[in-house]
């Protein structure tokens, strides 16, 4: 059981300060009993506002360090006695990375380097990265070093030695996460018009919930190594745009440098090495000299074509169930 994993145990939450990093505090904190939930993360104003939230004084398991993963020495001295580590920092904003691309590499890339080398130097127990959609095929900056990480993360199962195992988690837009096109839509509709880059668009969504359900339930069947990817509903940007502004004009203004069309978490290429559970796929490492026994029961192989894509996908969010969503935002 989860539970025997977490209760009593140290987390420690890179980006902890994030959307998911919030939400994956406060389930954590009303569903398991951990010795130490740490909450690591380089906003001082952030850490502050959440401590009004999630205060040290109501849960004295509750740490807030402030520290960068490009940092090597603090988070040295923050994974000390660790077990678990979620790894949820990074730059994420696809413009923001193409225009600082150095940045990009120094958080997503030297700062996965950072927390894989200082996990197995501290014998934290399990690593568990959180990746994107972005980063299978990447056409961007951004996806580009978060393929990167996701190599690293699972090439580091080979120097953890067996006493620190990492795997990745893989998914799509997050519903109402700052940023995301919902945000914008709803500041655009007080204009009258909404901006749409090409109405063929298609998306994968998750909400925050789901994400970090899906996140402990990967922390529970990992060995490391695995790429775990959810089975989540996809939808239309104009079936979206409908929704938040029916009665507002549409503008296209075509496909911005570093999108696609579609977006794909399992890519045809990792096909031969991918298996099919009943809600999530499950990518194993290519590396022939991973010896683990993964978790491989009531599963099957793809076919040899698979592509899992945001516009092959056979589960849509229907206009209804997106009007629903946003409404709880």
């Amino acid at each position: 059981m989860l539970s025997q994993e977490i209760n009593e145990k140290s987390i420690l939450i890179t980006g902890g300060t994030g959307s998911f990093g919030k939400q994956c505090v406060k389930h954590l904190l009303n569903t398991y009993n951990p010795k130490r939930l740490i909450i690591f993360s380089r906003d001082e104003l952030k850490q502050f506002e959440m401590a009004q939230e999630y205060s040290p004084a109501t849960y004295n398991c509750l740490r807030y360090f402030i520290g960068d993963v490009r940092d090597k020495e603090r988070l040295t001295r923050a994974f000390q006695d660790v077990d678990i580590v979620i790894h949820a920092a990074a730059m994420k904003q696809v413009p923001a990375a193409e225009y600082n691309p150095f940045e990009a590499v120094k958080t997503n890339v030297i700062g996965a380097q950072n927390v894989i080398n200082v996990a197995i130097d501290q014998k934290v127990k399990r690593v568990i990265a959180l990746s994107t959609d972005k980063a299978a095929n990447p056409i961007n900056l951004y996806g580009a070093t978060k393929l990167c990480a996701d190599k690293l993360f699972i090439a580091g199962n080979t120097y953890g030695q067996e006493c620190t195992n990492f795997s990745i988690v893989r998914y799509g837009n997050v519903i109402g996460s700052r940023g995301s096109v919902i945000s914008t839509f709803q500041k655009q509709k007080e204009t009258g018009f909404l901006t749409v880059t090409d109405p063929r668009m298609t998306r994968f969504w998750i909400s925050l919930e789901q994400a970090v359900d899906f996140v402990m339930k990967c922390l529970h069947n990992m060995v490391g190594g695995e790429i775990f990817v959810p089975k989540i509903p996809s939808m239309n940007i104009m079936d979206l745009a409908r929704v938040i502004g029916s009665e507002c004009r549409v503008e296209y203004v075509g496909i911005r440098p570093g999108e696609k069309l579609h977006e794909v978490m399992v890519p045809m290429d990792n096909a031969r090495d991918t298996l099919e559970f009943d809600d999530y796929y499950m990518i194993k490492p290519s590396f022939r000299f991973f010896e683990r026994r993964f978790c491989e029961e009531g599963c099957r192989p793809v076919p040899e074509d698979f592509e899992y894509s945001s516009g092959n996908n056979t589960i849509w969010l229907s206009v209804e169930e997106l009007a629903g969503l946003v409404k709880k935002l």
